[in-house]
């Protein structure tokens, strides 16, 4: 059986070897998102397995001729084409859980950085300049935080909050009414959250029917000054609404280890020679460089999952759901 693996390290390939002993496995670094590239794997892949930067559509779909399983490496799976997979009859699987921990400690390091401005003084100190002004932070206690998206990462940033006496309010279409009432949080309307809360921390999915769930149309719920943590998908937040958000002060600064087309920041080079570009694509790209120019943003290059464990947890996770296919079960598998 032929698995090619994509987006790996030299680490991840050692890994993944010593875990799946007598299978042919060949690895990339480089993401899959070409159908050029799945041509050039042709009729040998039987298993692939992608991560985030990927993008599995019907272009490269229709170049797996025997394509059997695509096995993601991650939770969300919205660089995926379900509705095309699943009408060629061909399952997908994740990693369900494997770092609700891992991103939550994440959230918190950026909200402690913003809460504190440890990023402005670790700058102005590094250059030698020990001025304080302008550095003074605000205690997380008797704070209140919104938390939208009580799956296994919201609750865990639940449970840090309440470590720091703060009080939490969450939103979710799907309340889970036994967490609320062991963890001690209430849930509310989207717009009461952003009302009340001083943080508003984004764990949810990328749907369809939520991109840009943070936009135009309520950036002005916020309670004013608050600060927006987004460790979840780029596309919840509309960039513009949140760039309008900062000038105008309804946000005092927000953490973002996601942001809407960052795939674009690395294919730059591309659209300065007019490859795959668009009119959205520009405006995107341009919107981002500004937010990595500003001082009352953090931005991470979208690890919040990649602690050593979370990584060794995504990579048995994987194996197990690849040599459970090939002893003709199926587990983790998503649908549309």
């Amino acid at each position: 059986m032929s698995v090619y693996f994509f987006e790996t390290t030299d680490q991840e390939r050692a890994y993944l070897t010593a875990q799946l002993p007598g299978e042919d496995l060949i690895f990339s670094e480089a993401p899959l998102t070409t159908a050029e590239q799945a041509k050039a794997i042709g009729q040998n892949a039987e298993v692939v397995s992608v991560f985030v930067h990927s993008h599995i559509g019907p272009d490269v779909l229709d170049e797996l001729k025997n394509l059997k399983l695509v096995a993601t490496r991650s939770t969300g799976f919205d660089h995926i084409n379900l509705p095309a997979l699943e009408s060629r009859g061909i399952p997908v699987c994740n990693v369900p859980t494997y770092g609700e921990n891992t991103v939550a400690e994440h959230t918190f390091a950026m909200i402690l950085s913003l809460s504190r401005n440890l990023h402005k003084a670790y700058t102005r100190a590094s250059a030698g300049n020990f001025a304080v002004d302008g550095l003074q932070g605000f205690d997380l206690k008797g704070k209140t935080i919104g938390v939208i998206g009580t799956g296994h990462i919201g609750q865990h940033v639940i449970r840090i909050a309440k470590g720091f006496d703060m009080k939490v309010l969450a939103y979710d279409p799907y309340r889970n009414a036994a967490a609320a009432d062991l963890l001690g949080f209430q849930y509310t309307s989207l717009k009461d959250l952003m009302n009340q809360s001083d943080i508003v921390s984004l764990h949810a999915p990328l749907t369809n029917e939520n991109k840009h769930m943070i936009g135009e149309h309520n950036i002005a719920d916020f309670k004013r000054g608050a600060v927006l943590i987004n460790t979840a998908r780029g596309g919840l937040v509309d960039t513009c609404a949140l760039l309008k958000a900062l000038d105008d002060g309804i946000l005092s600064g927000a953490g973002l280890d996601v942001i809407e087309g960052e795939q674009i920041i690395s294919e730059e080079k591309q659209l300065l020679r007019g490859e795959n570009a668009s009119q959205d694509s520009l405006k995107l790209a341009l919107m981002n460089r500004e937010l990595l120019r500003r001082s009352d943003l953090i931005v991470t290059p979208h690890i919040a999952f990649d602690s050593r464990e979370a990584v060794e947890r995504i990579l048995d996770t994987t194996a197990d759901n690849i040599k459970a296919y090939r002893a003709g079960s199926s587990v983790n598998l998503v649908h549309t």
